[in-house]
């Protein structure tokens, strides 16, 4: 496959195939929440067990079958400090095969224009704060996480080789972390601030006296709302066009300890909050450098305040269903 596009940034084509990988999960199930108020009609996505992206030959033949002219690969193995640690070969190897069957066939099949999502912990444990894109493999990773990082390292490569071979205008994405409708509540796949909202929440509901929470509680992160993501993944795909990753986050931070209290406080809990130092802390602060989202045009607009008490609120409405 040599074609190449002369892709100018504009607005994307609302009746054109449009391929969400991961459709279902909390960054996918989003973007197909703002595709679909967007006006685009002809959205494609399939569950895990309708197609196994880690099945080679399965996937080339969906895209044969469904020629998407737009994809954002949004499907991954994903989880928290627990889960990375315990199984760093599932994460390395899964990830990998998702990413390269996908992409190849998104090659083959003449994909004009791509978003590869990855993660903010592709930059080093110790990276100058807030992170800059160029910070990239320029130092050691976070070892709780390094195979996940990895493998995602490893997609933005070949989104840059694709760029240079095919000269497709493909791009990625590297968002801070995410949460929101549809996230992991459960305590072996959890992220921090849905592990936080399942362990207060449980704990206001039993008149728990106390709360333990992991390490210090000193760390730094920066948290975006999955619904700011999803907007701005279309508004990079409609308005950037580079070899470079784009970091996509709010440009500010919290505690861990400042984070518990908000969500001790939207879900009513008013017992002791400890820490368990035996426990890891992970990287001490991760907050990235937006200026390159910004010069595109974009900003958050979901506070974390409100944020939170909205994600709760869903919690809280579908704990029948929801992964916990």
């Amino acid at each position: 496959m040599t074609t190449e596009f002369n892709f100018v940034p504009g607005k994307l084509d609302r009746a054109a195939p449009f391929y969400v990988a991961g459709h279902r999960g909390l960054v996918g199930s989003a973007i197909w929440r703002n595709l679909e108020t967007e006006g685009f009609t002809n959205r494609i996505g399939r569950s895990s067990t309708e197609l196994d992206l880690k099945d080679r030959g399965a996937v080339f033949r969906f895209f044969a079958e469904t020629r998407p002219r737009y994809a954002v690969l949004a499907a991954a193995k994903v989880g928290g400090i627990l889960a990375n640690n315990t199984y760093p070969v599932d994460f390395l190897s899964e990830n990998l095969r998702i990413q390269v069957n996908v992409l190849d066939a998104a090659v083959e099949y003449g994909v004009e224009r791509l978003l590869f999502l990855g993660s903010s912990c592709i930059y080093p444990k110790f990276a100058e704060q807030p992170i800059r894109e160029d910070s990239l493999l320029t130092g050691h990773l976070e070892p709780t996480n390094d195979a996940y990082a990895i493998a995602k390292i490893a997609g933005i490569m070949q989104i840059q080789a694709v760029r240079r071979q095919y000269g497709l205008p493909w791009i990625s994405a590297m968002p801070t972390n995410l949460y929101g409708p549809g996230d992991n509540f459960s305590p072996e796949g959890s992220h921090v601030l849905p592990a936080l909202i399942r362990r207060y929440d449980e704990a206001a509901r039993s008149g728990a006296v106390s709360v333990s929470n992991w390490g210090t509680g000193s760390p730094r992160r920066e948290f975006l709302h999955v619904d700011d993501m999803a907007a701005a993944c279309l508004h990079l795909m409609e308005n950037y066009d580079g070899p470079s990753q784009v970091n996509v986050g709010t440009g500010s931070d919290v505690t861990i300890k400042e984070l518990a209290s908000l969500v001790a406080e939207a879900v009513g809990y008013q017992g002791e909050m400890q820490w368990d130092t035996s426990k890891p802390d992970g990287t001490p602060r991760k907050l990235l450098d937006v200026s390159k989202l910004t010069e595109a045009g974009w900003s958050a607009s979901i506070g974390l305040e409100q944020g939170i008490r909205s994600t709760v609120d869903w919690y809280r409405q579908n704990l029948a269903s929801v992964r916990r």
